[in-house]
This record gives C-alpha cells, sequence and structure tokens, in this order.
C-alpha cells in the first residue's frame, strides 16, 4: 500500500478504541440505565481513562454528565472529587424548580451553584447528623437534575470522605442515576475502592469491568490505527507487546518516539527489534517526552515542567506562577503545551498530564537545580493558597530540601488530617519526617508522641509500630518520653498476631518508666487489667485491677478517667462482675471533646464485647449501635474495626444468619492483620460450618481463633475455639479427639479462672466426655463451672450449666431430671436470646421424651426442624428430620414438596452447598443423614439444573 504522510509527532493514540469492545459494550449498556453503578478498575495506563472518553463522547440521550477526579498529591477535604463533579450541573439546575432545603447543606461548598440551591440550613452542632445531612444533600441534587451519569474516576487517590459518600450514593442511588468510578486496585487501601467490600442493592444494576493489558493481535490493531498503517507485521506487533507489556499508554508513547514508522510495516522480526530498540521506552518513557518537550517553545517547556513539579492539576495561574510565566505570554504558553500533547485539560480551567507516567517522565528531564528551584517556586505560591495545601507543602519542601519547612507543613498536614479523622495520612507523614535522619533532636520526641497517640486511634499497626521501635534506640529521643513511646508501642502490638506476649511486657516496661506521668501510666495499668488478653490468671490480673480503680478514682481529667471506665467496665462485666450493670450511669451521654467522644466508643463497645460473652445479648445490641455510631462519628477506626466483630459475634448467638458469612467474610478482607478481630471472625465463620456440616472448612477457621497458642490470643477466643474444634469432631462422631480439643480449651479456661467464659465449651466437654466414659471428668466441670458462678452475673454460662446438669442426667438414665434441666436450659438461652443453642436444648429433651411421650417429642422435633432450617442450620436439621424418620413422623424439607422445575429444591441446594465445597457422596450422606444412592440422584439433579458438567466445575458463586 502507499503510506500516508505522518506527522513527525504523530497522532498521540488511536483513533478508533481496540480491544474494548466488549467492556465499551458493557459500559455503554449499563450507564444508560438507572440507577446503575460501575466499577473500572485497571493499572496505570491500561485504558480506564479512554473507555470514559469514549462514553462521553458518544451519544448519552438526556443524561447530563458530571465528571470529577481525585488527585494523587490530595489533602485530607472529604469529598472533592464529588464535588468538583458537581460543578457541571450549573446548567441543569437553572433549569429546574426550587430544592428541598437539605440541598443548601452544599451552598457553602459549591459557590458555582449556590445560586440555585437553598439557604445553608442552620448547624446541628451533631458531626454526624450533619454530615448524613450533607449526603442527603448532594443525592437530592443528583436527584433533581433528572438523568445523570456520575463519573469519579482514580478513586485509589480519594479521601475516605469521598468513598464514604459515594457509598452513600451507591447504596440507595436516585432512580435518575447512573454512577461510574475507575480505579488502580493496587494502590486502593486495602483492595478495596470504598473503604469496604460494595454490594449493591436489590434493583440497582451494578457491573464490574476489569480492563487488562492488550493481547498481541490487539497491540497489533492498535499500532496500525496509530500508525495510520492498513497493516502491521505479526513479528512487530508480537516485538511490541513483549517490549510494552500491552499497556495502551506506553504502546502509544513508544510509537509516538519511533523514529521510523514506515518500517513496522513489513518488520521481520530482527527489525521489529531493532526498529524498538531505537526507542528508550517503556524503561527511558522520559526520553520520549523530552522530544516532546524539545518541540515545545521554552515558556510551554517551563509550563510543563511547573505541571510536573506540581503533581496534581492546577489552573494557569498557578502554572504560570509556579512556571515564572509572565501574564501577556501565559495563555499562549499553555496553548503550546497542550497542542503538543504534553498537557491535558483535565477539568475546567485545570491542567495536568493525561498519565502519571508521563508526568513522573517530564519531572525525571530536570535537573536537580532546577527541580528544587520550582519546588521552591511551588512552596511560595501554594503558602498563599486558602486553605493551605499542607500536604503538598510538606511534599515541595521534602523535595526542595528545606527540612524545616518540610517539619512545619508535615505536622500540621498531620494535626489536620487527624482533627478530620484520617489516621492513615497522619501517621504516613509523621513517620516520613521521623525516619529523616537529619530531623534536629528536639523535634523527635513531639512528633513520636503524636505518632504513638494518632496511630492507636487508626488500623496501621505494623509500620508504626516498627518505627517507634527504632526510635526507641535512638539517641535524639529524650529519657523522658521513651515510657510514653513504648507504651503506645505496646498497645499497637496488641493487635498483631503472635504479640500479645511482647505488648504485655512492653507495657508493663512502660509503666515503669512512667512514674512521673501517672496519667498515662494508668492507661497501661488498665490494659494489662484486661482479663481476655493471654493466658495471665485473673488472680494475677486483680491487683492491676485495683491499681486501675485508684488511678480513676484520682483522676480529675474527664478523658482519661472515660479510658480508665471503659477499661475498667468493660473487663469487670467480662468476668461476670455483677455490680457493672447499675454502674453504667456512670458514663456520660453526652461529651465534649473529640478525645472524649473516642473514649465514650470505647466504653460502649467495651461493654458490647463483655455484654456479648457473658450472654447479656439485648444489652449488647444496644451498646454496640451506640457505640458504632459514635465510633464512626469521630474516627475511631480501631474501636470500629472491634466494633464490627462483636456484631458478627453477636449475630451468630441471636441467629441472624442470613447473610452473615458474606458480611463476616468481607470484614475479614478488611481487618486481616489485626489478629484480635481476625480470630473473633473465623470463630463465627467456623461456627456457621459446622452447623452446615463443611467439617474441613470448620477446622481450618477455628485454627485461627488462637486455640492452639493461647498465650498469644484472646482468651474467650480462644477457648470458643477450642469449643468449636471439639463441636466440630463431635458432629463427625469422633469423640476422642473431641475431648483433646475439649481439655485445652477447659485448661484455658481453668488457667484464667474466668468461668463466666464456660458457656460455650462447658457443654461440649462435658458430651464429649461422657461419649468417651469419662463420667468423673464430665461431673467436674460441672461442678466447677456451678461454683465458679457463684456470684457471678453470667448468664449464658447459667444456661449452660442447665444444659450440662441436663447431660448428666441423660447419661444417667434420668430421663425426667434431663427433661427438666434441657427446658431450663432453652428457657435461659431463649430469652437472652440464643435460638440455635435454644433449639439445640428442645432436640435433646425431644430425644428424652421418645420413650414416655412419643408424641410430644416429635411435635418438639418437627419444631425444631422448622428452626434450624429458619436459621440455615443444615446439618441439625437433617438430622432431626432423621430422628422423625426413626419414630414414622417424618417431615419434609423447607417449603413443602412441590415442583420446583430448573431451579433448585432446599434438598438440591443443600448438596450442591457440599459438592462445591469438595464433599464426596458419602460424606454429604453422612452431614445430611440421607443414603448415598439419594445422594447421587441429587447430585446429578444439581449439575442438571445448573448446566456444568462435573462437579468439579461447581462453584459456591453459581448457588448465590
Amino acid at each position: 500500500m502507499t503510506r500516508k504522510a505522518i506527522d513527525p509527532l504523530i497522532r498521540t493514540s488511536s483513533p478508533v478504541l481496540v480491544g474494548r469492545d466488549e467492556q465499551f459494550a458493557s459500559l455503554r449498556s449499563v450507564a444508560a440505565l438507572h440507577p446503575a453503578v460501575v466499577l473500572i478498575e485497571g493499572e496505570a495506563g491500561v485504558g480506564k481513562s479512554r473507555l470514559i472518553a469514549e462514553l462521553l463522547a458518544g451519544d448519552l440521550g438526556p443524561a447530563v454528565p458530571l465528571v470529577g477526579a481525585c488527585a494523587q498529591v490530595g489533602e485530607p477535604f472529604p469529598y472533592g472529587a464529588v464535588l468538583e463533579a458537581l460543578r457541571g450541573a450549573r446548567g441543569r439546575l437553572a433549569a429546574r424548580p426550587p430544592l428541598s432545603p437539605v440541598a443548601g447543606a452544599l451552598a457553602p461548598l459549591l459557590p458555582e451553584i449556590a445560586e440555585f440551591l437553598p439557604p445553608p440550613p442552620p448547624p446541628i452542632g451533631d458531626p454526624r447528623a450533619e454530615r448524613h445531612r450533607l449526603f442527603r444533600g448532594v443525592r437530592e441534587v443528583l436527584g433533581a437534575l433528572g438523568p445523570v451519569l456520575l463519573v469519579v474516576e482514580d478513586l485509589q487517590w480519594a479521601d475516605d470522605g469521598t468513598r464514604q459518600l459515594l457509598r452513600f450514593l451507591m447504596s440507595e442511588p436516585p432512580s435518575t442515576l447512573a454512577a461510574i468510578v475507575t480505579y488502580r486496585r493496587e494502590d486502593v487501601p486495602g483492595g478495596l475502592p470504598l473503604g469496604t467490600a460494595y454490594r449493591p442493592p436489590t434493583g440497582v444494576v451494578s457491573v464490574l469491568l476489569e480492563v487488562v493489558p492488550l493481547k498481541v493481535e490487539d497491540v497489533r490493531r492498535l499500532a496500525e490505527a496509530i500508525l495510520g498503517e492498513d497493516s502491521v507485521s505479526a513479528e512487530f506487533a508480537a516485538k511490541l507487546h513483549e517490549r510494552t507489556a500491552g499497556i495502551p499508554f506506553v504502546i502509544e508513547e513508544t510509537l509516538r518516539a519511533l523514529r521510523n514508522p514506515a518500517g513496522a510495516v513489513h518488520a521481520d522480526g530482527a527489525t521489529a527489534r531493532r526498529l524498538l530498540d531505537s526507542v528508550e521506552v517503556p524503561v527511558l518513557l522520559r526520553d520520549a517526552m523530552a522530544e516532546r518537550l524539545a518541540a515545545l517553545p521554552t515558556a510551554a517547556t517551563r509550563l510543563a515542567q511547573a505541571a510536573a513539579v506540581l503533581g496534581a492539576a492546577a489552573p494557569a495561574e498557578l502554572l504560570g506562577e509556579v512556571s515564572g510565566v509572565p501574564e501577556p505570554r501565559l495563555r499562549a504558553a499553555l496553548n503550546h503545551a497542550l497542542a503538543g500533547h504534553v498537557l491535558y485539560e483535565v477539568d475546567g480551567g485545570r491542567y495536568g498530564f493525561r498519565h502519571s507516567l508521563a508526568r513522573q517522565a517530564v519531572y525525571d528531564t530536570l535537573g536537580g537545580p532546577d527541580r528544587t528551584h520550582l519546588h521552591n517556586r511551588a512552596i511560595d505560591a501554594l503558602d498563599q493558597v486558602e486553605p493551605r495545601p499542607l500536604v503538598q507543602l510538606a511534599e515541595h519542601s521534602a523535595r526542595a530540601g528545606r527540612i524545616a519547612a518540610w517539619l512545619h507543613y508535615g505536622e500540621a498536614a498531620a494535626d489536620r488530617a487527624a482533627e478530620v479523622g484520617d489516621a492513615a495520612t497522619a501517621t504516613s507523614m509523621l513517620q516520613r519526617l521521623l525516619r529523616e535522619p537529619t530531623l534536629p533532636a528536639e523535634h523527635v520526641d513531639r512528633l513520636a508522641i503524636k505518632l504513638g497517640q494518632i496511630a492507636h486511634t487508626g488500623l496501621d499497626q505494623r509500620d508504626p509500630t516498627e518505627l517507634l521501635e527504632r526510635l526507641l534506640g535512638d539517641s535524639r529521643l529524650s529519657t523522658s518520653v521513651r515510657g510514653e513511646v513504648r507504651l503506645y508501642r505496646g498497645l499497637l502490638l496488641l493487635r498483631g498476631a503472635g504479640r500479645l506476649g511482647e505488648a504485655r511486657s512492653e507495657i508493663e516496661r512502660a509503666i515503669g518508666d512512667l512514674t512521673e506521668r501517672p496519667d498515662l501510666a494508668a492507661k497501661g495499668v488498665a490494659v494489662l487489667a484486661m482479663p481476655y488478653v493471654g493466658l495471665a490468671p485473673l488472680a494475677e490480673l486483680e491487683p492491676w485491677l485495683a491499681r486501675a480503680d485508684r488511678y480513676r478514682d484520682e483522676c480529675a481529667d474527664s478523658e482519661l478517667r472515660l479510658s480508665l471506665l471503659a477499661n475498667e467496665l468493660g473487663s469487670k462485666l467480662h468476668v461476670g462482675d455483677p455490680t457493672v450493670l447499675s454502674r453504667l450511669r456512670q458514663l456520660p451521654e453526652v461529651v465534649e471533646t473529640v478525645g472524649e467522644q473516642r473514649q465514650l466508643a470505647r466504653a460502649w463497645c467495651n461493654l458490647a464485647d463483655g455484654a456479648n460473652a457473658t450472654g447479656h445479648l439485648r444489652l449488647a445490641s444496644e451498646l454496640l449501635r451506640s457505640g458504632l455510631r459514635l465510633a464512626a462519628d469521630c474516627g475511631a477506626t480501631w474501636v470500629v474495626s472491634t466494633a464490627r466483630a462483636t456484631q458478627s459475634r453477636l449475630d451468630w448467638f441471636t441467629g441472624k444468619w442470613t447473610g452473615l458469612a458474606e458480611r463476616t467474610h468481607r470484614l475479614l478482607e478488611e481487618y486481616r492483620d489485626l489478629f484480635p478481630v481476625a480470630s473473633e471472625l473465623a470463630l463465627v465463620l467456623g461456627s456457621l460450618a459446622v452447623a452446615r456440616g463443611e467439617w474441613a472448612e470448620a477446622t481450618s477457621w477455628f485454627t485461627e481463633t488462637g486455640a492452639f497458642a493461647p498465650e498469644e490470643a484472646i482468651s474467650q477466643v480462644a477457648i470458643a475455639g477450642c469449643a468449636g474444634l471439639a463441636w466440630n469432631h463431635l458432629s463427625q462422631d469422633d469423640a476422642e479427639r473431641a475431648c483433646a480439643d475439649a481439655d485445652r480449651g477447659m485448661a484455658i479456661l481453668r488457667t484464667k479462672g474466668v468461668w463466666a467464659w464456660g458457656g460455650e465449651i462447658a457443654p461440649i466437654a462435658v458430651g464429649a466426655y461422657l461419649a468417651v466414659g469419662r463420667v468423673a471428668d464430665a461431673e467436674a466441670l460441672v461442678a466447677e463451672l456451678a461454683e465458679g458462678l457463684v456470684g457471678r452475673d453470667a448468664p449464658l454460662a447459667e444456661a449452660a450449666l442447665a444444659a450440662c446438669r441436663g447431660r448428666l442426667a441423660e447419661h444417667a438414665g434420668e430421663s425426667a431430671d434431663a427433661v427438666r434441666h434441657y427446658r431450663d436450659a432453652g428457657t435461659r438461652y431463649a430469652a437472652l436470646p440464643a435460638p440455635y443453642l435454644a433449639a439445640g436444648m428442645a432436640e435433646r429433651e425431644a430425644l428424652c421424651l421418645l420413650s414416655t411421650d412419643a408424641d410430644a417429642a416429635t411435635a418438639l422435633l418437627s419444631a425444631q426442624v422448622d428452626a434450624y432450617d429458619a436459621l440455615g442450620a443444615t446439618r441439625d436439621a437433617a438430622r432431626c428430620r432423621h430422628h422423625l424418620r426413626g419414630v414414622g413422623g417424618g417431615k419434609p424439607s423447607r417449603r413443602g414438596r412441590r415442583g420446583y422445575g430448573n431451579e433448585l429444591s432446599p434438598r438440591e441446594l443443600e448438596v450442591a452447598r457440599l459438592l462445591a465445597g469438595g464433599h464426596t457422596n458419602r460424606e454429604i450422606a453422612e452431614v445430611l443423614f440421607l443414603s448415598p444412592r439419594t445422594v447421587e440422584q441429587h447430585a446429578a439433579r444439581v449439575l442438571r439444573k445448573l448446566g456444568v458438567g462435573s462437579r468439579t466445575q461447581l462453584q459456591v458463586e453459581d448457588l448465590t
């Protein structure tokens, strides 16, 4: 063919979209629906923004596009990207009828459209309520615009406020909203773009588009489109793919710098390699950008360099101020930079780079003195902006080598971030400052203390812990603050797996160093008095409890007093102290400062945890509602994490099992590195697995509770983990192994001496002992539990004691006494309420009645089938059906008998779940109390209805 004339700097990007037909078709179809949510993820340069650009360039029908982007160098200013997008609503708002008053909450934040909004409502004085009102205001405005396409790009750089607002909008979107967000998963904190796993509500169309690098054939098509050729050789395409990893942006930059584009048409392998070797891309991408810069006038190059130094998109005036390009030449210089495809208009009136790689490439063209000069000019310019962008100012100061300014701005940025509840930004900045070897000694003490204080409110314990350890060996840290730094390190260590022993040791050493700071020593004492950390016996902890009480009595500081009360009341409720509930009035209902809010949130959530562990389940629910709300309002993310784990455990006890496994899995993904939280979540997942008959999965989860390393575990969780393992083995008729697990759990319980925690382990241990003939051990355990509960307030353990007495009576053949005890236990469990445990007691009562009152027994068993089915306790429901069949009172599967067509029947669904979990037909038969032949028939129907060829193709997701 005849080659078309090509500009020496060939087109910047492909004139057509290549290799994205499927993704673009999905994006376009979903974006036309309302309400709808599209999540687009992919690595840097892979083409997410190009998909958005193609969509926005097409026919959007009546929908108005609102576009915002998150900046890489961002301030902890909530909601920025969404507010940026809403500025584009001016034209549509002008034609709309008046909005409701709640929309006025946006007026102070959006002066560009304030004239179309109601006046701002008066302050409420409650940060949570004001935030909720603002969120409602955003939804009100979006809902009033008619069909809207909201696009937020680069969510990996979003502030927490933006993530929360987007979750709010996506969880209950206006009926006319289609929302699209793009992000790089590898750069998203925790790998979750919205801060936690997002699940769309019913009625909202949701699509996740994963944009991946191009394959070789698509690279070839992309090269042809960019080069303006009808054909590019396969060899060239293969080498280009190898060279660029199929990332469209890098491909485009490589081809743009290609010195002989015509050679790509017929290039063989060797020629293709030579062609690409002539371009220092992608490893030396800055060279390609240098070629673009060389084609620009000097003033345009200076603007591009200023933009590279600034990092975030900036208005022309700021670029001019940093670059030194005077106002008369600024417009022309900017037009040259845009025409040369070096700078792009990122949004209305703000200019930056098409991609961060391009920005870095330009930045790398600057020599050291020039970089320093531009960073200094950036500092001077940004210092005049209100509010001052402190994070950016700190970054520029660091790069300019201005240590004093870096310290000033960095500390101020950390303070501001802490004020708005962004502990991650604050701790990150403080750690950078403290790692600076030239940081003067007089600042180390102050920053180290701040780091400990702020890190303790957040979730990142790993890096701050390591840095605090290094500081303890740093000669710049004064002796007077070592105790405080050591204390905060110990508190952070409590959160990590395998670090509890080290944490207690560190806190104890810190207390010895804090003789001049009794307020801080009191915090350490209160932690060491907590009964649930490690294996320290309650008797050894009581002196710490008494010492903490003295500190609290002498304390005049309200925040510290609340902190001590939070630990004291929670600890005492855990051990069954009967005076705690009457002392709840000592906690104030309203507090003044953010610090007091955090401590009050801790108090409610600590008490909820203790109430949950001892069986005050209704109280636990009330306390959690108050504590979680307050913790979220004041940014106490650590408190939120522990409270959410408590909620998951509470849902297990109270029978709220629908969706519980999914909720708990999502929490575990978010809090995997926080052992106290993760171990309790694993306990919930293990318990659910046993109830479904998924033995191997249950064992896997229970081993993560600390059951085999109680000295490094949360005690009551480790005990419950041992109970779970024993329960799992008993369910498989392996009483010997169940006894071994029960012995381990009872050893922990006896060592701790907290018999209020006996509620889960005792009935299972008694059952295991009786199953192998260890009657004396079972009787001794019951006697110990009864004695240990004297004078204690522990409803769960009291119910368990009645259950244990029922087991002893049943084993001795005393059916009437067994029925009485089981009925007592069931009544107590139901009152908690703990419906699964109550159903277990009714089932045992029914088995004892079979020989004397078969009708009553049958009625009880039939009722428990319904109770277990309602919970989703597959194994237990099947066992009760088996008992009923044995006495001629068979009960059909839930929902009765009917034709299910191509849907799975309830029994088929149970079989399908076990098949997907890798169980054999024989194992499924044992779990569901069916014959292998029956299971075989169910399995065949499952595979046919789901359209899969074999059980190995069956996935759990197919069943949801």
